[in-house]
């Protein structure tokens, strides 16, 4: 615990047999479950974690489900049909077991159909929400991550209130030199397409998946639908911006070279996530700013958008008629072209600089 608040850490591993004990045995003694949720592993992760659940002596504090009133009064009928719906959810989540669920094992095994690390993610955030844990972390299964980093991670969501805290490995001075150059590059690039498609106009490094959630914000968002493979990190950024969730990055050291066998393709990976992003910005665009709420930067972005659309023709026909055939057009094509190209860019910009005020008291600072 750490302030009085439980801590559990979600730990996703596709066969990741010859690094999972050091992520066990290195972690701290304030988390109070360590999550272990196999992604259908083809080595023998399942058979290592087992082990040191049945060798696990360490004492700690016990943690059951919270108890549900099924009994409707005049006050709780809100509750009831939560915990209906969550009933219905449970058919959404990749198929998956729990190996013990005892309320003193501080390990947990949780075993999935081979789903992808977002997927892993999603069944460890349902298990740590349905305990009520105060706080999850998330920790990758590969040793990526420096344990002695966790309690900077965790501090702001158990002392501030903080809704979601999340590592920044761009902010330290070597990341340039020891994260590989296409990673860097590839990071850089979809930090900045996120940036613009969830609302945090502040954050880097998103592809890091060091972070932390609070309870509320594990009860705000739908787990059920978080992107399975790589992007989930960006997706669970705009489905918090959505929720009105509060952000903070810390530092943290980048990693490499501590045995790990890299699975992402980031050739493949980037592309795939740019058309996450894509979608997530007008998701996020719909769902917060038209249908939660109308706010004006909608109008500017779809102003936008739909001139810049119609200018797509105009530009095809000059370009076409006067740099290809060397011919002429009418002024009034030029006039068309510069109209549009200006009130394009000025109502997507407005509607930037509205999307930042509004969005600007979700960001924190770390102090």
């Amino acid at each position: 615990m750490v302030s009085g608040k439980t801590i559990a850490v979600t730990v996703p591993a596709y066969n990741e047999e010859n690094q999972i004990g050091t992520v066990i045995e290195s972690m701290p003694d304030f988390v109070d479950r360590i999550v272990i949720v196999n992604d259908g592993s083809e080595d023998n992760t399942a058979a290592v974690v087992k082990k040191y659940i049945e060798n696990d002596k360490t004492e700690t504090i016990e943690i059951k489900k919270p108890k549900v009133e099924l009994e409707e009064t005049a006050y709780n009928r809100a509750d009831i049909v939560l915990y209906e719906l969550r009933m219905e959810e449970e058919s959404r989540y990749p198929e998956h077991e729990i190996y013990n669920d005892n309320s003193t094992d501080r390990i947990v095994l949780i075993t999935e159909k081979n789903s992808g690390v977002g997927s892993a993610i999603a069944v460890g955030y349902k298990w740590c929400r349905d305990h009520a844990i105060d706080c999850t972390a998330v920790m990758a299964g590969d040793g990526q991550m420096d344990p002695n980093e966790l309690l900077d991670i965790v501090k702001p969501v158990v002392e501030r209130g903080i809704d979601y805290v999340k590592g920044n490995r761009l902010s330290h001075p070597a990341a340039s030199v020891i994260v590989p150059q296409i990673r860097y590059f590839g990071n850089n690039v979809l930090s900045l397409m996120t940036k613009i498609a969830s609302g945090y106009w502040s954050v880097s490094d998103t592809q890091t998946g060091y972070t932390a959630i609070s309870l509320s914000a594990l009860n705000r968002i739908p787990l059920y639908n978080i992107y399975h493979s790589y992007g989930c990190p960006n997706d669970i950024l705009v489905k918090l911006n959505i929720a009105n969730c509060t952000l903070i990055e810390v530092p943290t050291k980048p990693v490499y070279n501590v045995g790990e066998k890299s699975k992402m393709k980031i050739l493949k990976v980037v592309p795939r996530i740019s058309g996450l992003l894509i979608k997530s910005f007008f998701k996020r665009l719909w769902d917060k700013y038209l249908v939660d709420s109308f706010h004006p930067l909608f109008l500017m972005y779809f102003l936008g958008i739909i001139m810049g659309i119609i200018n797509i023709p105009v530009t095809i026909k000059l370009v076409i008629e006067v740099l290809i055939l060397g011919g002429h057009v009418n002024v009034g094509w030029y006039i068309t072209f510069l109209l549009l190209t200006l009130f394009s860019f000025q109502s997507i910009g407005f509607g930037m600089w509205m999307d930042m005020q509004d969005n600007d008291k979700l960001e924190k600072t770390n102090k």
